[in-house]
């Protein structure tokens, strides 16, 4: 198996109690859309495709991230960092 460059880590609030998730191989997010994710619904199925995609290079890894940070959204995630920026304010 290809190792495929996820570029840098992708951390996520993932818990209503501040629970931070940090993604940085594209293996360990295609773990969690397919095992993990807490809702089932058209961004996750879109994610997985770009992400699996990307891993039988047969897509950009841009991509994958992009759908993934999308399916993040419609599951109620967010960033790590706006929330420490919202914190700050």
């Amino acid at each position: 198996m290809i190792e495929i460059y996820w570029g840098k880590p992708i951390s996520l609030v993932v818990s209503p109690k501040g629970d931070v998730k940090s993604f940085s191989t594209i293996e360990q997010v295609h773990y969690w859309l397919r095992k993990k994710w807490p809702v089932s619904d058209l961004a996750q199925s879109r994610a997985i495709d770009r992400v699996e995609a990307a891993m039988e290079c047969l897509g950009t890894v841009a991509d994958a991230r992009s759908a993934f940070l999308g399916a993040a959204t419609t599951a109620g995630f967010l960033p790590s960092e706006t929330l420490d920026h919202s914190i700050a304010a």
